[in-house]
């Protein structure tokens, strides 16, 4: 069961007329719209603007019932594995620049909160030589969560 203390359902809402497009975007291997926040969210206190505080994750226990989510679980696993497809480009060329970033912190924390599940990980050693985002790290240990 997901927990009800969290406000998932703005994933939801914000995933209802753009995932298809997102998901499209990613086995083609060309992000063009903009959808990163609430497709592949990252810690809240990692971006400034409305969208990445209003779809930052609070920590651990949010990014887990994110995962346990029968909808939005899914959805993310679905869309790393769109990224993962593409073994012969770079992230940067998929995504940009600056969601790379936020991919790498996307991963970073779903790592964290669900260390059994590979496929983070994986994505992590193919776009980014395994190596964490160093903020998301940090941002967590000054919250004692890790």
């Amino acid at each position: 069961m997901v927990s009800n203390n969290f406000n998932l359902g703005r994933f939801l809402d914000a995933q209802k007329n753009s995932y298809s497009t997102a998901l499209a975007e990613l086995l083609s291997g060309r992000k063009q719209s903009h959808w990163m926040w609430y497709v592949f969210p990252q810690l809240k206190g990692l971006g400034q603007s409305y969208n990445a505080e209003f779809f930052g994750l609070d920590g651990l226990p949010e990014a887990r019932a994110y995962l346990a989510h029968p909808i939005l679980g899914q959805r993310l696993k679905e869309a790393i594995k769109a990224v993962l497809a593409h073994k012969d480009k770079t992230i940067v060329s998929i995504l940009g620049e600056l969601d790379s970033l936020k991919l790498r912190s996307c991963l970073t924390l779903f790592s964290l909160a669900a260390p059994a599940e590979q496929l983070f990980t994986d994505a992590m050693k193919l776009h980014f030589a395994g190596e964490a985002d160093a903020q998301t790290i940090a941002l967590l240990k000054s919250r004692l969560e890790i």
